[in-house]
């Protein structure tokens, strides 16, 4: 009697359904568009890096041409206003070394006369001594007490080289403002008022007056 013995059925193995061969997936073109995907948005980020970093160069070398430019136009207007100051403004009386120094009494005498002439101009504008109600000649002379007084007043002294420059600008820069501001307010007392915060600005300006000291 033949005996059946039992079929042995061959079962493939497991790994063999789940392996992935790398080189098809290579092939395949949703792979090939991911890759593509991955290595654009490197490009983009390297693209963008460098225009970063060449806009940050630019706006430096703008910020540093600027600053070159707005020296350049300092010195030049320096010069322009040294030149006109000296060739208008009254000069010191001797040819020698001022005498005007730092505590002598002829540097004393010119600064009380400075302020002293600042004060009474504004007296006057202000319609305090000889008042009158028509416009007259105290007036205009104490509307113009700074320009005509104070300023040479001080820039006879013996002073430094700050204050010099701060002189020379308020030679230029009173005169206008006395010619300008009547065109818009016919007041004697809003004029000297003008030059008197002019004068004590362009001194904070060069004397660093409002830099805070380490």
């Amino acid at each position: 009697m033949n005996t059946l013995l039992p079929t042995s059925i061959y079962k493939p193995p497991i790994s063999h359904f789940f392996s992935i061969n790398p080189s098809i997936l290579r092939s395949t073109p949703r792979f090939r568009e991911k890759s593509f995907e991955v290595h654009a948005s490197s490009n983009e980020l390297d693209a963008k890096t460098a225009d970063e970093e060449d806009g940050e160069q630019r706006s430096i070398g703008s910020t540093n041409a600027s600053s070159i430019g707005a020296t350049a136009i300092e010195k030049d207007l320096k010069k322009v206003v040294q030149k006109t100051a000296a060739t208008f403004a009254p000069r010191a009386s001797t040819a020698s070394r001022n005498p005007a120094v730092p505590g002598t009494t002829l540097y004393t005498v010119f600064e009380v006369q400075a302020y002293a002439s600042m004060v009474l101009g504004g007296a006057l504008s202000f319609n305090l001594i000889f008042p009158s109600n028509e416009p007259d000649i105290w007036r205009l002379m104490g509307m113009w007490s700074i320009w005509m007084f104070t300023i040479p007043s001080l820039r006879a002294r013996d002073c430094s080289k700050n204050e010099k420059e701060a002189l020379n600008y308020l030679f230029l820069v009173v005169p206008l403002l006395n010619v300008l501001i009547p065109f818009f307010l016919k007041s004697f007392a809003v004029v000297w008022s003008a030059d008197t915060a002019a004068f004590f600005a362009m001194y904070a300006w060069k004397l660093g007056w409002l830099e805070k000291s380490d």
